[in-house]
């Protein structure tokens, strides 16, 4: 077994945690949305989202279930992708025009957890992960499951916009 197998191998418990913060974040953050579904959808309403009743649905079962794959450790890249896609959506709609410092409502969090999920990808589930049980854990490069986890969710947070936002007339381009 060469030196990087056994780095592998003895990742403890660095990666369950990871995946045990950001997944239950998500999970905090779906499980929310949809208790207060009706409220979500009258704030996503109002930030320009079309369809907004579905918009609050479609995302706290997304947030749900992207972190619940997050914490067992399955389909990584791809849990992870739906991680940085919703925090992507939530950048461009809400806290892009207000900085970077979340105590004024910009972006930092969004970053750090879109960040965080890209990281984990890149990483891996680690040892106790679904991933390993079902052996697919090392599939790709580090580097590109990162692509994949930032590009899939990039471009999934794109689509989203534009099929379903429309900016508030005060930031639209006069």
């Amino acid at each position: 077994m060469g030196r990087a197998d056994r780095g592998a191998v003895k990742d403890g418990p660095a990666r369950l945690i990871l995946r045990a913060v950001l997944g239950g974040t998500m999970i905090a953050h779906g499980v929310r949305h949809g208790r207060t579904l009706d409220g979500t959808a009258r704030w996503f309403s109002a930030i320009g989202f079309r369809r907004a009743r579905m918009q609050a649905a479609v995302s706290a079962a997304l947030e749900v279930g992207a972190g619940a794959a997050l914490v067992a450790g399955a389909a990584t890249p791809l849990s992870a992708s739906a991680v940085v896609g919703t925090m992507a959506v939530a950048g461009h709609t809400v806290h892009r025009p207000n900085g970077f410092f979340v105590v004024d409502e910009g972006w930092e969090y969004v970053a750090l957890v879109g960040a965080a999920a890209v990281a984990l990808s890149s990483l891996g589930a680690g040892r106790y992960s679904l991933d390993r049980a079902l052996g697919v854990d090392r599939l790709g490069t580090p580097v590109a499951r990162a692509l994949l986890t930032g590009g899939l969710g990039v471009a999934g947070a794109a689509a989203h916009l534009r099929l379903f936002w429309t900016p508030p007339a005060a930031d639209r381009p006069a």
